[in-house]
């Protein structure tokens, strides 16, 4: 099609918007509705994924050594651990440190009674390696292979805060799953009965339009261009709407949970909406491409 052309199909699909208000206002608002919960559900996953993150950072693998390990058997487990992939740091603590922070934590308000083990550590056999994985999903395979490694006695963790954050993971998967699909096929029916009015009220003209040559696309080109228009539409306003309350409610958390909230890794704004403005675009404007798509295939034989 030459540029007049396209000018001309762009035109009469706002044009069929205009005429079928009704029926537009509500793919629109159903379009809407479905990008704005496929926004919030993004938002959590996101924020989810930060905390997973900031777990991954502080809860450590504490790995002890056997009584009778030798110091060359300890530099060793340390190199082995070191030299592991699924690894981001690796802390080592002498008995004497381990000792130096039970007392601190536990006889902080009577110190006296940890001076009568001044000369004998009860924490002689507590020097170990704290290890962080860069991945928390990685933890269970991780301690299983560390189990096996040559002086190593015993490995401390915590499965509590993996099987939490694999949980909520999982639960808003599914749910999103759920309400993507059951939303994306009421978007798709409503794009194609709005296109369906307006080809109703064109039929004769499609026809006529079909007798004297055009082709297929300049037919369903109008009809294409108002599908898409409405799904664009319909992601644009929920888009707007999430930019201004995501920014609020963050303040609105810090506000009302002080300690708590500030030291939750929540995503900024610019994390979230670089990626969910294109994605809410592109499935917005896909609704309306399938449901324009669909209603006017089958008028176009003659």
């Amino acid at each position: 099609m030459n540029i007049r052309s396209i000018v001309y199909c762009i035109k009469q699909g706002f044009v069929n918007i205009r005429r079928n208000k009704l029926f537009s206002l509500a793919s629109i608002g159903t379009i809407a509705a479905c990008i704005l919960l496929i926004g919030i559900i993004f938002s959590i996953i996101i924020n989810v994924n930060e905390m997973e993150k900031s777990v991954e950072k502080k809860i450590g693998i504490t790995v002890f050594f056997d009584k009778k390990a030798t110091k060359q058997q300890k530099e060793k487990i340390g190199e082995i651990l070191k030299n592991d992939k699924r690894v981001d740091r690796l802390e080592y603590t002498s008995a004497d440190e381990a000792w130096k922070k039970f007392k601190k934590d536990y006889f902080k308000d009577d110190p006296e009674l940890a001076e009568g083990f001044a000369s004998d550590n009860p924490l002689a056999d507590s020097e170990s390696y704290t290890v962080f994985l860069k991945q928390i999903k990685t933890q269970s395979k991780f301690v299983k292979d560390t189990k096996k490694i040559e002086g190593v006695r015993k490995v401390n963790y915590s499965n509590a805060a993996k099987k939490t954050l694999n949980n909520i993971k999982t639960l808003l998967g599914y749910v999103s799953l759920a309400l993507i699909v059951v939303l994306l096929a009421v978007g798709i029916f409503l794009i194609n009965n709005t296109v369906m009015i307006g080809i109703s009220v064109r039929k004769n003209e499609i026809k006529i339009m079909k007798l004297i040559g055009s082709t297929n696309a300049f037919v369903r080109a109008p009809f294409v261009i108002e599908g898409v228009a409405i799904g664009v539409i319909g992601s644009v306003i929920p888009i707007i709407t999430l930019m201004v309350a995501y920014g609020k409610l963050i303040n609105l958390l810090v506000e009302k949970f002080g300690m708590f909230a500030n030291n939750m890794p929540f995503a900024s704004a610019t994390t979230v909406f670089s990626i969910l403005i294109p994605l809410s675009v592109g499935i917005g404007a896909g609704i309306g491409l399938i449901g324009s798509a669909f209603s006017i295939r089958k008028h176009l034989k003659v």
